[in-house]
C-alpha cells in the first residue's frame, strides 16, 4: 500500500469551495478496526455542517468529512475476526470517508449486498443506520400505523419510505415539488404532500393523524407536527434545518399522551452502533439482497469535485443520494 493517499479536507470553515484535495498519510487500523480501500463515499448533510464549522467531529475521529463508504478491506487491525483482506464492505464511519483509505470499527461494517454495485452500497450505512434506529427502534413503527416522513425525497426520506412500506406501515411523505412527490409515490408512499401547496397537518388529521412522524426540519414544524399526530403518537426529531428552538404548548403533549424524542447517530458509542449494525444485518440486508428495496442515487461526482457535490446537496434539488467516486 502507498504511504500517502488523496483526501478532501476542510481548509477552513465556510462554503463548498473550502473543500480541498490534499495528500494525507494512510490511517492505520487500531484494535478492532479495519482499513478500507474506498471505492465510493456517500455525501450527507452532517458533512456540510462540519464543513461550515457547525458540527465538530467527536474526540478521536478523523477531521476529514465523510460518514459512510464502500470499498475493499485493505488491512485488519488487531482483534478483528470474521473479515478478510479483499472483502467487499460498506461501513458507517466516524469520519474520513472523503479519502482513498479510511479506518473504522469492524463491527460497523456490513457486506455489500448481493448483486449491488459498490456505488449503491456507499449510499447505505449513514442512511439506513439513521432510519432503522430512529423509525423502528426509537419510534417503534408497527405494521398498519400511519407514518409521516418529512423530506421524503432526501436520502433519509427515500430509505424511510421503502423500509416503512416493507414492514407494513401506511406511508405519507412531504416534499417540495411535484417531481419530488412523484418520486415518493413511486417508492411506496400512499400520499405525497407538496408542502409548498398543501398543509400536511390537515391531510394527516383527516386520516386520523400520524402514529409516527420522522422530522429533520425543526423550527415551526414542531408545533405543526404535534397537531398532526394521532393520540398516543410519537415524534422523532433527527435534525433542525429550520432551527432548534421553538415555543410549544405542552398541554397537548400531556392530554393526548404524545411522545417527543430524537437522536443523532455520530456521537453514539461504538457498542451502540455495533448493535444497530447487527439489527440491519438481520432485518434489512436480506431485503437489499433480494432487491426489494434499494438506494435511490441522484448524482455522482469525482472525489476532486466534492465541492460541486456539496453545492448540489445544498441546492435541495436532489432526489435521493449523492455519492463521490473515489477509486
Amino acid at each position: 500500500m502507498p504511504e500517502t493517499m488523496r483526501a478532501v479536507e476542510i481548509s477552513e470553515p465556510g462554503g463548498p469551495a473550502v473543500l480541498k484535495v490534499v495528500a494525507r498519510p494512510l490511517p492505520r487500523p487500531g484494535y478492532g478496526q479495519i482499513l478500507i480501500r474506498v471505492g465510493w463515499a456517500g455525501v450527507n448533510r452532517p458533512d456540510a455542517l462540519q464543513r461550515a464549522g457547525l458540527y465538530r467531529p467527536p474526540a478521536g475521529a478523523s477531521d476529514l468529512p465523510g460518514l459512510e463508504a464502500a470499498g475493499e478491506v485493505a488491512a485488519l487491525g488487531p482483534g478483528v475476526s470474521g473479515l478478510s483482506v479483499g472483502d467487499r464492505v460498506c461501513a458507517l464511519l466516524p469520519g474520513g470517508g472523503y479519502a482513498e483509505y479510511v479506518a473504522t470499527p469492524a463491527a460497523h461494517a456490513l457486506p455489500v449486498p448481493a448483486g449491488m454495485s459498490m456505488r449503491d452500497a456507499a449510499c447505505l450505512p449513514e442512511t439506513f443506520f439513521t432510519v432503522w434506529s430512529n423509525v423502528f427502534e426509537r419510534g417503534g413503527l408497527r405494521a398498519g400505523e400511519r407514518f409521516l416522513v418529512h423530506g421524503g425525497s432526501s436520502g433519509i426520506g427515500t430509505a424511510a419510505i421503502q423500509l416503512a412500506r416493507q414492514f407494513g406501515a401506511r406511508v405519507f411523505a412531504t416534499a417540495g415539488s411535484g417531481e419530488k412527490c412523484a418520486a415518493c409515490l413511486r417508492l411506496g408512499a400512499e400520499r405525497a404532500i407538496d408542502y409548498r401547496e398543501e398543509d400536511f397537518v390537515e391531510i394527516l388529521r383527516a386520516r386520523g393523524g400520524a402514529d409516527l412522524i420522522l422530522d429533520m426540519v425543526g423550527g415551526d414544524y414542531l408545533p405543526r407536527n404535534v397537531k398532526a399526530l394521532a393520540d398516543d403518537g410519537r415524534l422523532v426529531q433527527i435534525a433542525f434545518l429550520q432551527g432548534a428552538k421553538v415555543e410549544l404548548n405542552f398541554s397537548q403533549v400531556m392530554m393526548r399522551r404524545l411522545t417527543i424524542t430524537g437522536s443523532t447517530l455520530r456521537p453514539q458509542s461504538d457498542l451502540a452502533k455495533a448493535r444497530i449494525t447487527a439489527a440491519l444485518r438481520a432485518e434489512v440486508w436480506p431485503l437489499l439482497g433480494a432487491g426489494r428495496i434499494a438506494p435511490l442515487v441522484d448524482s455522482e461526482f469525482d472525489l476532486a469535485d466534492a465541492a460541486a457535490a456539496h453545492a448540489r446537496m445544498e441546492s435541495s434539488g436532489h432526489i435521493g443520494k449523492i455519492v463521490l467516486r473515489v477509486a
